[in-house]
């Protein structure tokens, strides 16, 4: 949040405009705000493999945790693309992870398994988020993350076979595609009980009326992106 808004100020002493939306331009490949997530105890960071039986490079916690965000990623894009200008960026080979699906160090997926710079690719520090952008309340964001997480670990949930090629290169069907617009991500978000129990269903109902108020919103608007790009 610091960044962004000394960024903006900053430009805006040059007479210009810095804007974190999304899609701005539709040639473009866009703007997002990725997130890198590992998991620590005191100094450790306990998401890389060890002796706990996991697999991919990473811990048995780390795997369960990462599997819980895979599991719930349809309605976590509720949070962390909270507009229909969100699902313009969000389209494959553009590095936004369009279909659902995680892998090793691949950029076209959702979530990355990330090695240290200058290691191999069996040890993992920490997973990336990619469907995660510039609108999006960071901290609800973050809250719904964690809350899979949570989920995947209390249910020792385990990820799929990683897709190390680019997904939409695939058989046709073979993957699943992420929501593609608003009213699908917030659809599922509508039926996850698990993030409801979590976050409680308080919050939960209010961000699907904000989500429902917004869909109707940028459904009567012409053209909406100056206005975005303004206000992101």
């Amino acid at each position: 949040m610091l960044l962004r808004e000394t960024v903006k100020a900053l430009i805006q002493r040059h007479g210009l405009i810095a804007t974190f939306l999304p899609k701005l331009f539709p040639n473009d490949i866009g703007s997002g705000s990725h997130v890198h997530i590992s998991l620590w105890e005191g100094d450790k960071n306990v998401f890389k493999a060890d002796s706990s039986g996991g697999q991919y490079g990473m811990s048995k916690i780390g795997q369960e945790f990462m599997s819980g965000v895979y599991h719930h990623l349809p309605s976590i894009l509720a949070f962390t693309a909270p507009l229909p200008n969100s699902y313009e960026r969000i389209k494959p080979q553009t590095w936004s992870g369009a279909h659902h699906c995680w892998g090793r160090e691949n950029r076209e997926a959702p979530l990355r398994a990330s090695c240290p710079p200058g290691t191999h690719h069996d040890v993992v520090s920490n997973f990336e988020l990619k469907s995660f952008d510039g609108c999006a309340n960071p901290h609800l964001g973050l809250a719904a993350i964690l809350a899979a997480g949570i989920d995947g670990m209390q249910k020792h949930l385990q990820l799929p076979e990683p897709v190390d090629d680019d997904p939409s290169t695939l058989s046709e069907g073979l993957l699943k595609m992420l929501p593609t617009s608003l009213e699908q991500s917030v659809a599922a978000l509508q039926q996850n009980e698990i993030l409801k129990e979590l976050l409680g269903p308080s919050l939960i109902k209010c961000i699907i009326a904000v989500r429902q108020s917004e869909i109707e919103f940028y459904k009567k608007q012409e053209d909406f992106s100056t206005m975005l790009a303004v206000r992101y």
